[in-house]
């Protein structure tokens, strides 16, 4: 079918209510608007699926969430009818319809005979993890588009372990997927009916306080928030999403006498009202808070995304302004202080451990190892950190005390299989009042570690190719730098060649390959002669390529003049 006849085919289903008609209707004459909604369905992967809020085939809308809870459903029920008595737990964000999609979802599961614990409004990701995990649950769904514009929504898939799926259940839906009708191929049923059976549960209050206790049990030293609470201040946004409750609750139970939230943005609205983009990643979106922390001489800001996974922070540098530390830097900070912390605190184990994945800074692995902690590589994706706690913990080889990724991500604890911003702000505010009773700031902070460990040096470039002929381009990329790859990058020799989809090293002077510990990942790597690695990957959730230089100089001079020189080298992929 072309995407012209499943254009009419939507056009003429009676599942569709008036205002879906209409809004098709409305695009009748717009053949490349009916060609990008109706092309083909949005792609199911280990992340689910992301995309724009529209009706049609390859856009997030209800249709979609029950063709796709449907697949998931038969995947489940091939599992047997212990694991259909386990259920799924499902939760939403604070987006426009992910309420409605979670209990279209959760009606799908009722009508396949699958329990159902259904959480009554919108509450962080971690908490999700937590409740498959508490409850014994066989599987979780999410519908949240995590830190993307407005206009997204998203699908995220959880397994028995409370991670997202494996590659090997993605597939399985996948394949579902592919002889499912999305009108006539889904057995649902009325939420009322569900719930009058005993389907549908809700989950609230009960699980609120079951995670918190876990949350207030990684605290290390609430002895020394005690001593600087009367005078250490923070600000606070929830950037309108699910931190509004829980993470100024947990750092309340902290001690944190002076929490200052940002009002404008403690307001629960998909629309995203004050900020071009809800991500902490971008500092634009600090705005608000930077004005309040200036007003009330504050040092320290935390901003937690719409489903409250990801954590960001601001910190005042010595001309009295405010400048983002990154995700690497936030977790090289946070690892450094965690060691430090447990020690004082008798809690670290004999054989610690850190994660970080393959596009993480190496100043991780400097730290981790500095310190006596093995540090171990994986694939981008939380998934992948909890399949390698797993392994290393059910080989009792390591305990994992941290795990974190680049994009603003960490893990830590055992309770959840995902990043949690709720834990990680616990003890970012921990890590700040303990730097503030020693008379710093986490941007003084930063610059001893600088010193300590070596002047490491970090961007992404996001290589943005839209629309049909995007997945074309990126392809064909991918294919160019590995078919022909750069003998030298910037003027600098490329010493090795790693290729991640086959597992494979190639050095560069003798053409030796070797195996590699990781593949299965269509990522490349460029390891060259000054110790800079520059990584490429395809991003898992949206259309654009991932460029990741990470670099180390003798100072910070040296390190900002790779990461220029490094970046014009870039500019020249796009």
């Amino acid at each position: 079918m072309n995407y012209r006849q499943e254009y009419e085919k939507w056009l003429a289903s009676p599942a569709l209510s008036e205002d879906e008609r209409n809004e098709l209707k409305a695009i009748a004459n717009d053949e490349k608007e009916i060609e990008n909604r109706f092309y083909g369905p949005l792609e199911f992967g280990t992340a689910g699926l992301r995309g724009t809020m529209y009706v049609g085939l390859h856009n997030m809308n209800r249709h979609v969430i029950r063709w796709a809870t449907q697949g998931f459903a038969n995947v489940i029920r091939a599992e047997g009818e212990e694991a259909m008595k386990k259920g799924v737990a499902i939760c939403m964000d604070c987006r426009n319809h992910s309420m409605e999609f979670a209990r279209a979802a959760a009606c799908v599961m009722a009508g396949n005979g699958i329990t159902v614990k259904l959480f009554e409004s919108l509450r962080p990701t971690p908490e999700l993890s937590f409740a498959v995990r508490e409850y014994g649950c066989e599987a979780g769904i999410n519908v949240t588009a995590s830190h993307n514009p407005k206009e997204y929504n998203g699908y995220k898939v959880y397994w028995s372990d409370g991670a997202q799926l494996p590659p090997q259940h993605a597939a399985a839906i996948a394949k579902e997927l592919e002889h499912i009708d999305i009108f006539t191929g889904v057995t649902s049923m009325d939420f009322d009916e569900a719930v009058n059976k005993g389907l549908i549960t809700m989950l609230g209050e009960d699980c609120d306080k079951r995670f918190m206790a876990n949350v207030m049990s990684m605290v290390n030293d609430y002895e020394t928030v005690k001593k600087v609470a009367d005078d250490f201040k923070l600000v606070y946004t929830p950037f309108h999403g699910c931190g509004h409750k829980l993470v100024p609750e947990a750092l309340t139970r902290l001690g944190i006498k002076h929490l200052l939230c940002v009002p404008e943005q403690m307001v629960i609205d998909g629309n995203f009202p004050t900020v071009v983009s809800p991500n902490p990643e971008n500092p634009e979106g600090f705005y608000l808070a930077i004005d309040l922390a200036k007003k009330n001489d504050v040092d320290f800001i935390l901003g937690t995304d719409p489903d409250s996974d990801r954590v960001g922070i601001m910190v005042r540098n010595k001309q009295g302004e405010f400048e983002p530390v990154t995700g690497n830097q936030t977790g090289v900070l946070l690892l450094d202080y965690l060691i430090g912390a447990m020690k004082r605190a008798g809690k670290l184990p004999a054989n610690a451990a850190a994660l970080k994945t393959i596009v993480t800074t190496e100043m991780a692995r400097a730290v981790a190892e500095a310190n006596g902690l093995d540090c171990y590589d994986t694939f981008t994706g939380f998934k992948f950190m909890a399949e390698k706690m797993n392994e290393l913990e059910g080989a009792g080889k390591n305990t994992v005390i941290f795990s974190y990724e680049e994009s603003y991500g960490y893990m830590i604890g055992h309770y959840v299989r995902d990043k949690d911003a709720v834990t990680a702000s616990l003890l970012l505010t921990e890590m700040a009042a303990w730097y503030y009773s020693q008379g710093m700031t986490l941007f003084d902070a930063l610059n001893a570690l600088f010193e300590k460990y070596g002047w490491y040096g970090e961007k992404t470039h996001n290589l943005v190719m839209p629309g049909l002929d995007g997945a074309e381009k990126m392809a064909a990329l991918m294919k160019s730098l590995r078919e022909t790859p750069p003998s030298e990058i910037a003027g600098v020799k490329v010493a090795t060649y790693k290729d991640y989809s086959d597992g494979t090293a190639r050095d560069a002077a003798s053409g030796e390959v070797t195996k590699i510990a990781l593949s299965g990942s269509n990522v490349l790597r460029f390891e060259l002669c000054d110790g800079t690695h520059i990584v490429v990957r395809p991003s898992g959730t949206e259309p654009k390529i991932k460029v990741y230089i990470l670099t180390k100089g003798a100072n910070a001079q040296e390190r900002d003049a790779n990461l220029a020189k490094y970046s014009a080298w870039v500019n020249t992929l796009a």
